[in-house]
């Protein structure tokens, strides 16, 4: 994950950041509590799912828990309220960002999280206003910079996923980033590298909104959705039970 200072200088001007819904009614938590390296947010979210499990803030099979891919065609993915902006409201474009959402339910009721550890909002943030405040759908129209979303479900992404971390090297096999000081994650299949599979996204592969429902729980590559229909996609999720 790089950012992209010339698409960030572009001449889009933010909108005023919309009214948001009321913080969760817990304090929120203290998001250096998690391990966090700065650009490999694919790794920092695999970990941050396996820290929620293990410490009882998720479902102990993960279920409630979804890793969300954030890109586009064209790797320029605008988001605000980001820590490393230098913009006073937190304005960066990124190649890419990854972040975890907690489907939660209570009589019905959509109480989802998003638990982003490069983002300046509350930790974990109300669905709804790290939308609208983070994301701001709609914000570029039908231009290069409208996001696309893959998303899996988290028991298939913990799974599923690894990367040799060969991205974050230039052409002559220079960190461009330091990485982790772990070891690289390995799919359970023995899979090295399968990081480009989570970030390619085209419009193309938005599917209908009932199928992408049906489907999320059992495609190792999850689904893709995009900005418009994300919380229509997340307020659909039936409860899961393993």
């Amino acid at each position: 994950m790089a950012d992209d200072g010339a698409a960030a200088g572009a001449d889009h001007s933010p909108p005023s950041p919309p009214l948001h819904p009321a913080a969760p009614s817990d304090p929120p938590l203290d998001a250096a509590a998690f391990t966090h390296t700065p650009y490999y947010c694919e790794e920092n979210v695999y970990l941050l799912c396996k820290e929620l499990i293990r410490s009882g803030l998720a479902d102990p099979a993960g279920t409630d828990l979804y890793a969300v891919f954030i890109s586009n065609a064209e790797k320029k993915v605008p988001l605000w309220h980001q820590k490393s902006s230098t913009n006073y409201d937190g304005f960066v474009v990124w190649d890419y960002h990854v972040i975890c959402i907690q489907s939660r339910r209570n009589k019905g009721e959509v109480l989802d999280l998003v638990w982003d550890l490069d983002s300046s909002l509350p930790f974990p943030c109300p669905f709804l206003q790290y939308v609208s405040e983070a994301i701001q759908p709609l914000s570029f129209g039908d231009s290069i910079y409208r996001r696309l979303f893959r998303v899996i479900h988290g028991p298939v992404f913990l799974r599923s996923f690894a990367s040799d971390r060969s991205h974050m090297k230039d052409p002559m096999g220079n960190w461009i980033a330091l990485p982790p000081k772990y070891e690289p994650i390995v799919a359970e299949d023995g899979n090295t590298n399968n990081l480009n599979e989570y970030i390619a996204m085209s419009t193309n592969d938005v599917g209908d909104l009932e199928s992408m429902v049906n489907d999320v729980h059992s495609n190792k590559h999850g689904v893709v959705t995009n900005e418009t229909l994300l919380p229509k996609f997340f307020s659909r999720l039936p409860e899961w039970h393993p």
